[in-house]
């Protein structure tokens, strides 16, 4: 989901808790904010962890040279 599905959700959900005033019936508009703005905090918490966890690694490339080049003719036996 990402930093900015985690920063979508926290803003679609304060518009449901805080700024919608309709009622549909058999659905909690303002609950259902909250849970969007939960679910976006848990996401964006999760990004960051795994962003910072990222930073965090380190890459070695080993390389591994020969200089045993030795061209083989046709009547040679390896």
């Amino acid at each position: 989901m990402g930093i900015g599905g985690g920063i979508f959700l926290i803003v679609v959900g304060a518009i449901l808790a805080f700024a919608v005033s309709d009622i549909i019936s058999g659905v909690d508009l303002t609950m259902v904010g909250y849970i969007c703005m939960a679910a976006g905090v848990i996401a964006l918490v999760l990004a960051l962890v795994m962003n910072r966890q990222r930073t965090n690694t380190r890459h070695t490339e080993y390389v591994e040279r020969r200089d045993d080049r030795h061209v083989h003719g046709p009547g040679d036996t390896v």
